[in-house]
């Protein structure tokens, strides 16, 4: 399925790309390939797919538009997330999972704002939660808010005063609601990633997921796998990439040589650096996906593990993505063809959570206490 999908998204990716258009249409045929039910629980009508399977459909998926497979790796990774962690109240859960299955409706969580740069960061919202009569106002600012043109229902955090945590409320899409439209990027142009503006939006109190009141889990359930979704998206580009570069080496033969630049030993050297980067970086991302879904009482042990395959896919990627605008040269640079597309899309990598530099303290941290003996 996500093959098919992917090979039509690639012939639609270059226009909206140019335009830093939304893909409406891409999410109307995930919609009805039922791809956006990929991780629902199958008591709902859901495919439940297991970590692996996610990354394996996102990886491919990427493969065709990188824009398409990062925006809608937010909606089934959110799901993934909501499946595993039972966060939410049970009839909120139930009923979104039915309105995605019978009407192709999109979740995100909306967290980052202009003053508090990524969420994973810990800054605290300066969206507000105020109570009133039988619910909240909400007010502020949402950025980076990925399918923002569709979305018709998400989640925002907000800071209520006297708490120290944040809530979480489930907005749904009508008075007080406005998208701002500022996405105009380097890369990932399409995914509609464009500021949301809260004007006064009431939220009753049932369908508050966090409030006031709410307890902190002694022993959260780990959820981090579900960011998976976001090194495939990455690998998928890559690969795009790199098979672009290789079919161009096997069929390009300049007039100073006798073979195609594929015979070259230059060139076979960049191939295979990008062969090692790709399959170093997929092996372990799918490795780590595989144990998280098997090692169920391991998983909070995970954490780093799945850190740094996102950190290995990401670099990797924008590593594969220049190797093969070497190969193919000067005319990589060219919009006729996807590589400067792709080479700037993988750039994006480096900003979704967990940032490079949380991974490798994370990781320096486990080994200092493992010296220890902590």
């Amino acid at each position: 399925m996500a093959d098919k999908l992917a090979s039509v998204f690639a012939d639609r990716a270059p226009l909206h790309d140019a335009e830093g258009s939304f893909p409406f249409e891409n999410f109307d045929d995930l919609s009805a390939a039922g791809y956006l039910k990929l991780t629902v629980p199958k008591a709902f009508g859901g495919d439940e797919a297991s970590v692996y399977e996610m990354v394996l459909a996102q990886e491919r998926l990427a493969r065709g538009d990188g824009s398409t497979a990062l925006a809608v790796g937010w909606h089934i990774g959110m799901l993934l997330q909501l499946r595993l962690s039972d966060a939410w109240p049970k009839p909120l859960f139930e009923q979104l999972c039915r309105d995605i299955v019978e009407q192709g409706v999109v979740i995100n969580e909306l967290a980052s704002e202009p003053a508090t740069g990524s969420p994973s960061r810990g800054g605290r919202p300066q969206t507000t939660a105020t109570r009133a009569e039988g619910g909240w106002i909400i007010q502020g600012r949402k950025t980076f808010s990925t399918l923002s043109p569709i979305l018709k229902i998400f989640t925002v955090t907000a800071a209520i005063e006297g708490c120290d945590r944040p809530g979480l409320f489930l907005i749904r899409r009508g008075p007080g609601v406005r998208i701002e439209e500022t996405w105009n990027t380097l890369g990932m142009r399409a995914t509609g990633s464009h500021d949301v503006i809260l004007d006064h939006v009431f939220v009753p109190d049932d369908e508050v997921i966090r409030g006031a009141d709410a307890a902190e889990k002694s022993a959260p359930v780990p959820t981090e796998a579900a960011l998976l979704h976001i090194p495939a998206c990455y690998l998928g580009i890559a690969y795009a990439a790199r098979s672009f570069a290789i079919d161009f080496a096997c069929r390009h033969q300049p007039n100073s040589t006798t073979v195609p630049i594929a015979e070259l030993p230059n060139v076979k050297r960049q191939i295979a650096q990008m062969e090692v980067d790709w399959i170093t970086a997929r092996s372990y991302l799918y490795q780590v996906a595989d144990r998280w879904d098997r090692e169920v009482g391991q998983r909070a042990a995970l954490k780093p593990e799945l850190g740094l395959a996102k950190y290995m896919a990401t670099n990797a990627a924008i590593r594969i993505v220049d190797q093969a605008m070497r190969i193919v040269g000067g005319l990589s640079l060219s919009r006729k063809l996807p590589l400067e597309r792709m080479y700037r899309d993988v750039r994006a990598g480096l900003h979704n959570p967990p940032m490079d530099d949380i991974v490798l303290n994370n990781l320096a941290d486990r080994a200092i206490h493992e010296m220890r003996g902590d």
